[in-house]
């Protein structure tokens, strides 16, 4: 038992991880494949699922061949993917259409129909939003990016793919399908279509009145299963295609915001992290189900059996750095990033960078408002530029945190960082000076959702105990904020905020189609 390993998969965006991760949590080995990624400007976002699938099974041959692990020694295979996505498939799990990802606001006028009225509250009708929220924790999202949006876009825009689907299911869920053989979905993984009651962890349901709403019936939808329970075994095919050992366990699937909780070694009521991905979020466990409507956040199932954890998200994070590399093609790679950010005073010469590049979801739904340097002038050169994509990252951190902290109603206590981004020491010290908080990076923050994944695999093989798996997390450095660069961020915070409401009636026109 003392070399059992989990073999955690993690489907980004930007390509899968699959990792083998040990009953501490440290990562023996790891690999890493790309994917592509479709994105139109009518708001469409979708990935081809057999294409992850090959770039998993590549990932996986790779690290099983030369992670130095016995198969026998893998006992589970985890996985967490990107979250918020719909893959319609088959009786069997057969992908019937591109799965449309998290990114993807085509759905955005059905929703539309579906959740607002004359009379509203905060643009929802106010019976059924009370009935959403007192239910599941949140609602329908206006710019279209859950689930149900997608499903609705389907239903009216892909009529065939509709009809000929049997469920609609999460990506993670559907990788599991494609393990197993079993379609399922855990608790924690179904919560963000908002058509289950979540007031009972110990038995969440889906509810009648909320399917009716949406003119679904819950056999479309897979089945549900408690968080962290073993759901089957590898097929016979997959471990000879994988080089794993017949029989291997198959855990439920979570979301990436469900294992970077989980990894994050924050797992403790109030004990926050900060997540940089290409998205990025700020969340914590709490010990209670509420909402905050107004700023899009809700206490939700978390993959941890019986808890809640605080769901919000920025559209996004480091993607802001992809988006300067291969958009705007002003640096590199991420060394040059890094460097050329550095060579500019804190402050950027005064430029502020809005990273709305995908509209926004927390603190602010808004899928029409846009990002962009503000304050340019002919004396700022590209370090200043790219230093202000840091930094504008870092503030819109900041107005999360401002809106996590005034609904937990205390301040959080410094935030353990996890994601690639958080592997920047520049990025760390600037969100340390931006927010006033003590950044606390994890080890391997790369791996937090790999970990995480693991974690609840030995939750789901009784191997481990929550507090143990939360022990074992390495804090690696800790960034404390500087004085002078604090009084210098203020001020620019400040006019951050500005610019959100400066120009968001200006991109609602431009973008309103």
């Amino acid at each position: 038992m003392s070399n059992e390993h989990v073999l955690a998969i993690d489907l980004g965006t930007g390509g899968p991880k699959a990792a083998l991760v040990d009953r501490t949590g440290r990562i023996t080995a790891h690999q890493f494949e790309a994917t592509t990624l479709d994105i139109e400007g009518d708001g469409a976002a979708e990935q081809d699922p057999d294409g992850w699938w090959d770039a998993i099974t590549r990932a996986v041959r790779r690290v099983v061949e030369n992670g130095g692990v016995s198969p026998a020694d893998i006992v589970a295979v985890s996985v967490t993917s990107q979250w918020s996505g719909t893959v319609a498939v088959d009786e069997s799990g057969r992908h019937l259409y591109p799965a449309v990802i998290w990114m993807d606001s085509r759905g955005a006028p059905y929703i539309h129909d579906l959740v607002s009225a004359k009379i509203n509250v905060a643009g929802y009708h106010p019976l059924r939003l009370k009935a959403w929220i007192q239910k599941t924790g949140g609602i329908p999202s206006h710019s279209g990016k859950d689930p149900i949006g997608h499903i609705l876009w389907l239903r009216h825009e892909r009529p065939d793919v509709y009809k000929a689907a049997k469920y609609f299911l999460e990506p993670c869920d559907y990788l599991n399908a494609r393990l197993t053989g079993r379609i399922c979905a855990s608790y924690d993984s179904i919560v963000a279509h908002w058509l289950t009651d979540n007031r009972d962890l110990t038995k969440v349901r889906y509810d009648a009145e909320l399917l009716a709403l949406c003119d679904l019936k819950e056999s479309q939808l897979p089945p549900l299963v408690p968080s962290a329970t073993v759901v089957g075994e590898i097929l016979s095919q997959v471990a000879d295609d994988w080089g794993l050992a017949p029989g291997t366990k198959v855990v439920t699937a979570t979301g990436d915001v469900h294992s970077a909780v989980v990894g994050s070694g924050a797992l403790g009521d109030y004990e926050g992290h900060l997540y940089m991905g290409t998205s990025s979020w700020l969340s914590c466990h709490i010990p209670t189900k509420k909402t905050d409507l107004l700023n899009n956040q809700a206490a939700l199932p978390s993959a941890v059996p019986g808890r809640y954890f605080l769901a919000n998200e920025h559209e996004v994070g480091g993607g802001a750095l992809l988006w300067l590399r291969d958009q705007a093609q002003m640096v590199g790679n991420y060394d040059e990033a890094n460097d050329l950010a550095a060579a500019s005073p804190t402050g950027s010469n005064r430029v502020i960078f809005t990273p709305w590049l995908n509209g926004e979801r927390t603190p602010v739904d808004d899928h029409t408002i846009r990002g962009g340097w503000n304050n340019v002038s002919i004396t700022n050169n590209r370090a200043d530029l790219v230093r202000s994509v840091f930094e504008g990252v870092a503030y819109n951190s900041r107005w999360l945190l401002d809106v996590v902290e005034k609904f937990i109603k205390k301040p959080l206590d410094g935030l353990n960082f996890i994601g690639g981004g958080a592997q920047s020491d520049l990025w760390g010290q600037m969100h340390a000076d931006v927010c006033n908080r003590v950044i606390r990076r994890v080890a391997e923050p790369q791996h937090a959702n790999t970990r995480g994944a693991a974690f609840v695999a030995w939750l789901a093989l009784g191997r481990q105990s929550l507090d143990e798996l939360n022990r074992s997390v390495t804090i690696e450095r800790e960034f404390q904020p500087d004085p002078t660069a604090r009084v210098v961020y203020a001020g620019l915070y400040k006019e951050f905020l500005n610019i959100y409401k400066a120009n968001k009636a200006i991109h609602a026109r431009l973008n309103a189609d």
